[in-house]
């Protein structure tokens, strides 16, 4: 097994079984795994701003290492674990090359789009499953919708979204994402992820518990 395959294989263990897999993907910062492809589509997010407005934490590293936290507590409410842990790590894997600085605001704009074909690429490097490659891909491309939705805005497709990705999952990843902030209210975001799936689905009766 080459070292890649074998760190790849390393990833997947930590994401299924720690209680906190950032410990493991922190502990890879004095190596040089980050430095060579594909995991540079990791370590690229360290060096990526986000606005301190929304994202308190920093980096899209330290937005990242949050989340997968967060989904690791709640990652057996998915329809399929390795999936939804593979999907919460890549989530902002498109940010590194969507984010700028547009006098003073920050933005990743389509960031979503761009994420889902780097996911791909990136799966790819590893896993024949193209099944298991595409279920990840969907929640990458779709993870954004929750704002979308509930905020009502013209990029909403709950259509498409619904055609490619469980929308249940679609919507813990959402919650992951919000909860993976420093300073984050969970009773709002889990307000807001009810509002998602009401508006998607009609069931507004979803459990956090």
């Amino acid at each position: 097994m080459d070292l890649k395959k074998y760190l790849f294989e390393a990833m997947d263990k930590h994401l299924l079984g720690d209680d906190k897999p950032s410990e493991y993907f922190k502990s890879l910062d004095k190596t040089e795994v980050y430095s060579e492809y594909p995991f540079t589509m990791l370590g690229n997010l360290a060096n990526t701003e986000q606005s301190p407005k929304y994202h308190p934490e920093g980096s899209v590293w330290n937005h990242t290492m949050l989340v997968i936290d967060e989904a690791a507590q709640m990652k057996m409410k998915s329809s399929d674990n390795r999936v939804f842990m593979w999907a919460t790590l890549l989530h902002d894997i498109g940010k590194p090359d969507t984010t700028r600085n547009r006098k003073g605001k920050i933005t990743s704009y389509d960031h979503d789009k761009l994420g889902a074909e780097l996911a791909r690429a990136f799966l790819k490097q590893f896993h024949e499953d193209k099944e298991f490659i595409e279920k990840v891909v969907a929640l990458v491309r779709w993870h954004m919708q929750i704002l979308h939705v509930v905020k009502s805005l013209p990029f909403a497709d709950i259509k498409s979204m619904k055609e490619q990705a469980p929308i249940n999952d679609v919507a813990l990843l959402g919650l992951c994402d919000r909860l993976g902030r420093l300073g984050a209210d969970k009773k709002e975001e889990e307000e807001n992820i009810r509002i998602f799936l009401k508006k998607s689905t009609n069931n507004y009766n979803y459990s956090f518990s």
